[in-house]
């Protein structure tokens, strides 16, 4: 039986992962009823045939509670290790020689295996070789085809198969391992809306995957590399959608460097039209604790404020002792930096130019006169989704009611900004448009009885990239007398 689920009262999306605290049915239903948006699969833990029973309950939520559900996909990436050692593990003194090298013979405290012989040719003098998440530090002193020969800047205890992050080189390695390959196959088989690359270097990473998902999901670019802030603009330009993933991110840059950058990223993101979320340890300290710190709270605010269109939560809700509580508060924190009266004034301090084109400047004007008029909503048809992302580009002061044909299309827009998207059939005439229009934003809430409502969609209809109409309507109240029993919606 539908328990219809009424459209959220904040404009951020909440974007919970999925993991060991939060994998059975009803505790995905639960997170969903307490404020998740969109949830996130992590292909890095697990193998393939455990991630099937979560996309099949992410997906039976569609009919309980009448919504359109929303799955991330997050490849692993190219990974790097250091080998084993012979004991296990060992202690690095500070100011000592260490070398990587490629014999795999198992370490010691001098020497342990790189098994990834692109850093060999790339690597350079001088640069830093981090170590288990950046707890310690080697300078490259010299290095050949074979060996690279370090000194320990930052020493301690190293045990196997521990991460490596070079933060100083670009390395010519592929954004997609085998096992990111066999995971795109099989997450895109599965149904998936989103695929989140891993590690992204440069522009030319994304293309790869872009050719394998052939449009069958979006492609989210994750901004982990201190590479990528070279070519940001390029990267954004590339896919679908970006996230801001600080754990890497805040382990090649000092931490001081991770909030302008964010700040950054999230400008940039907003300003080419692509949704953006910011991510990792936002309420770390739930992992253990049924409430966050008031820092933890401060800094979720602060990506709320930069507009940025989803907040994530990653071990708070996967693996911690309190997954529901820990998305009760992002959903708490949402509302409450919403109902702020200088939040809207914030949220545009990051100027939006639309580019030259009728449906970016009907955007634009759908939410000035949202302004002018005091309408409630507004309301987009779209089939690809491209209005919408443009609407909400402009973070218009009401919400945003997406009807859509595509129930591809209503799935992945559980990342955006503002938006409550309604998979439905399509409409032949401008005449039903607008009263299917008003019949949906009664039936989900929007408004209601003498309220005023912006309605943006092309025509043609049927033709996707055709936004060129804008129009204002008043709904009456008693629109939904012959459509009681929902039956014009998919």
């Amino acid at each position: 039986m539908t328990q219809a689920l009424p459209p959220r009262s904040r404009k951020v999306r909440v974007l919970a992962t999925l993991g060991p605290a939060s994998s059975d049915p009803e505790t995905i239903a639960t997170l969903f009823q307490a404020g998740a948006d969109a949830f996130r699969i992590n292909m890095s833990h697990g193998d393939q045939q455990s991630k099937v029973p979560l996309i099949k309950a992410i997906r039976s939520l569609e009919e309980r509670f009448g919504r359109p559900t929303t799955i991330l996909a997050d490849l692993q990436g190219p990974k790097l290790r250091v080998g084993k050692f012979a004991e296990g593990k060992v202690m690095l003194e500070t100011g000592s020689t260490f070398v990587l090298d490629r014999d795999p013979t198992p370490g010691d405290a001098t020497r342990v295996e790189l098994p990834h012989k692109e850093i060999f040719a790339a690597i350079e003098p001088g640069a830093r070789l981090l170590l288990d998440d950046g707890k310690l530090v080697l300078r490259v002193a010299y290095h050949d085809a074979d060996k690279i020969t370090t000194l320990v800047e930052v020493g301690g205890a190293l045990s196997n198969n521990k991460g490596l992050n070079v933060p100083d080189v670009v390395l010519p390695m592929a954004a997609l391992t085998e096992k990111d390959r066999s995971d795109l196959a099989f997450a895109v088989e599965q149904g998936v809306d989103w695929i989140a690359l891993s590690f992204v270097q440069r522009p030319e990473d994304l293309m790869e995957a872009r050719g394998l998902i052939k449009g069958r999901a979006a492609l989210l670019a994750k901004i982990e590399k201190p590479q990528a802030i070279d070519r940001l603009e390029e990267i954004v330009e590339q896919c679908d959608g970006v996230m801001v993933a600080r754990g890497d991110l805040g382990v090649e840059l000092p931490p001081q460097a991770v909030p302008p950058l964010q700040k950054r990223i999230v400008e940039v993101s907003r300003r080419m039209g692509r949704p953006v979320v910011v991510a990792t340890q936002m309420l770390e300290s739930m992992i253990q604790s049924p409430s966050p710190t008031r820092a933890e709270v401060s800094d979720v605010a602060t990506a709320i404020y930069d507009g940025a269109d989803a907040i994530m939560l990653s071990a708070e809700s996967a693996a911690g002792a309190w997954p529901v509580e820990s998305v009760a508060m992002m959903n708490a924190i949402g509302v409450s930096v919403e109902n702020d009266p200088g939040h809207g004034e914030r949220v545009h301090f990051t100027a939006m130019t639309p580019d030259p084109t009728t449906a970016d400047a009907l955007a634009e004007a759908a939410a000035r006169i949202t302004n002018t008029v005091s309408s409630k909503a507004i309301i987009c048809f779209t089939s690809s989704g491209s209005t919408a992302r443009r609407v909400a580009r402009e973070r218009p002061s009401v919400p945003i009611l997406v009807l859509t044909p595509q129930l591809e299309t209503a799935r992945r827009l559980g990342l955006l900004w503002g938006c409550h998207a309604v998979h439905t059939r399509d409409v032949e005439s401008f005449e039903e448009m607008v009263a299917k229009s008003k019949r949906m934003a009664l039936r989900h809430g929007i408004a209601e009885a003498g309220n005023q409502v912006v309605l943006m969609a092309g025509v043609p209809f049927r033709t996707p990239g055709s936004t060129n109409v804008l129009h204002v309507t008043r709904i009456m109240g008693d629109e939904l007398a012959n459509y009681g029993d929902r039956s014009e919606e998919a």
